[in-house]
This record gives structure tokens, C-alpha cells and sequence, in this order.
């Protein structure tokens, strides 16, 4: 069975997004182990510098590498990534599964982003979009995109 292990940095505090994730949490465990885990976020101080900024990055992004398994495929969630449709998408996630490997774990970093330290070690970086988007709401967008991605491996109809 497929593996996929969602590590996020911050806290849902909306409950709307809290009720979206779990349903889409129900709605995938038919098609794979899901495994979302949630680390904390450094406190930002009032004002930021460049060096602060990439202070807080390290800290998360090395929180963030402790908990990755060496024999997962890792895929960042940056701005700067490659950008799927549904269908691109749906492929990519058999490939890997099929391929390269069953533990899958995407990433996705606090309010300043990741460090290119950990950008660099992942195996690959997506984007959803161009536009910028609460990491919270980002969240919910992986878990439908990944329900979306095996209804269309599977060839089973879903609402478009």
C-alpha cells in the first residue's frame, strides 16, 4: 500500500479547514496510509530582517528534515515549483509508486517558506499555483488534488 506522509508547519485553527481535511482524510484512506503531521512554527518577532527570516527557515526546515525517512520520494510545495494538471499530477504520483518508491512525503513549510538547504534535498518541487496562499488552505488544496489524482488513476468518476 501506498504511503503518503503530509508534514506541514503550523497549527489549523480554522474549523472549516479542520472539517475539509478530515473528510478528505476519510475519503483517500480507501486509496493509501495517510500520515499528516503537524510541526510548530517559530514565533515571528515584530520586525524582520534577512537574517532572522533565514534563521526561523533553518529552524523549521531542520525540524522538518528529522522527520523524513531516508527512503521517501519528497516533494516540497514552493512557489517556484513545476506546476501539474490533475491528470499530470494523478501520473506523476503512479509513477513514483510504482517506480521509485511506496512512501511518498510532501511538504509543506510555514508563513516564510523553506530553506534551499531542504529545497535542495528534496526530490522534486510542485506548485499549485503562481498565486500565494495561506499554507493552512494549501493543505486542504494537496488532500483534494491527491483524492482527485487516484479517482483518476482508478477511473472512477468525480465532480469536476
Amino acid at each position: 500500500m501506498l504511503h503518503i506522509t503530509i508534514i506541514c508547519v503550523g497549527k489549523l485553527k480554522e474549523q472549516y479547514l479542520k472539517d475539509g481535511i478530515k473528510e478528505y482524510s476519510k475519503r483517500l484512506s480507501k486509496y493509501c496510509s495517510l500520515n499528516i503531521l503537524e510541526l510548530p512554527d517559530e514565533k515571528l518577532p515584530e520586525s524582520l530582517n534577512e537574517n532572522i527570516i533565514n534563521k526561523i527557515k533553518m529552524t523549521e526546515s531542520n525540524n522538518i528534515l528529522s522527520h523524513i525517512k531516508p527512503d521517501n520520494y519528497v516533494f516540497c510545495l514552493d512557489l517556484n515549483g513545476k506546476q501539474y494538471s490533475s491528470e499530470e499530477f494523478s501520473k506523476k504520483i503512479e509513477n513514483v509508486a510504482l517506480n521509485k518508491n511506496s512512501n511518498i512525503t510532501f511538504i509543506i513549510g510555514g508563513t516564510l517558506g523553506l530553506s534551499n538547504e531542504l529545497l535542495n534535498k528534496s526530490n522534486e518541487l510542485i506548485s499549485f499555483s503562481k498565486m500565494t496562499f495561506p499554507h493552512q488552505l494549501i493543505r486542504l488544496f494537496l488532500l483534494e488534488q491527491l483524492f482527485r489524482a487516484f479517482k483518476i488513476q482508478f477511473n472512477e468518476k468525480y465532480h469536476h
